[in-house]
């Protein structure tokens, strides 16, 4: 169950530095919870949606080229891409409550989380097959490969560097979801922001805070570097 911290009006002090590891530890469980599980959802999904893009645009290195298919797909991503992310998380309240059955808690940030990722990855996704020689796939396919097994070991064989980097810079993307859903009712860092460091004016939630998204952040880059590298054929 998500954090929700009340703070009485006018309350103004710094939280002592031995009490903010405890306050700032529930916090960051929750973002962690919120990124993790929502990473797991856009990037399958996500993953799916960008091959199938790439493989019926119509490309030299296309699959199955079907342009009815790609109109409609390429419609709906423009459409989740649109939108800033406060803006869809408000317009997804009546249909998150359907989902979960609440509009606050984890639960509740991860359905707009995703619908706000899907799209941003499937692109990513989209344009990391777009980057691989057409000569690969043709080669693949002259092989007598299926277009199944063409598009798992040429296409995303091939570019698994790249689609690692995009995976990286999603999960950066999702971080910062979870600290404006967090905002406005998740919990996580978000929550811990708004309610002591910006509402109670307290300095050393705000500045913990925003370090441990930071730390979040980079380690979340240095993996994504590391991992890049080691998927990277010599």
């Amino acid at each position: 169950m998500s954090t929700v911290v009340n703070v009485a009006a006018g309350h103004d002090f710094n939280t002592p530095w031995d009490e903010v590891p405890a306050i700032l530890w529930t916090a960051f469980q929750e973002t962690i919870a919120m990124v993790f599980f929502t990473s797991v959802i856009v990037l399958v999904v996500g993953l799916i949606v960008g091959v199938v893009l790439h493989n019926t645009s119509g490309r030299d290195s296309a699959l199955f080229t079907n342009e009815k298919v790609y109109g409609v797909l390429d419609f709906v991503v423009n459409i989740g891409r649109s939108l800033p992310f406060l803006i869809l998380m408000a317009f997804m309240i009546p249909f998150t409550r359907v989902i979960v059955g609440t509009s606050v808690g984890i639960q509740a940030a991860i359905v707009p989380m995703a619908v706000g990722g899907i799209p941003y990855f499937a692109r990513l996704v989209e344009n990391a097959l777009r980057g691989l020689p057409d000569e690969i796939v043709r080669a693949s396919v002259v092989a007598g490969a299926s277009k199944f097994q063409a598009v798992r070991s040429a296409q995303l064989s091939e570019s698994l560097p790249s689609l690692v980097g995009a995976a990286t810079i999603q999960v950066i993307g999702l971080i910062e979801f979870s600290a404006v859903a967090g905002a406005i009712g998740a919990g996580g860092l978000g929550n811990l922001a708004l309610a002591y460091g910006y509402q109670a004016f307290d300095d050393n939630i705000m500045l913990a805070t925003v370090l441990s998204l930071i730390i979040l952040v980079q380690v979340v880059q240095f993996v994504g570097n590391r991992l890049a590298r080691w998927v990277t054929r010599p």
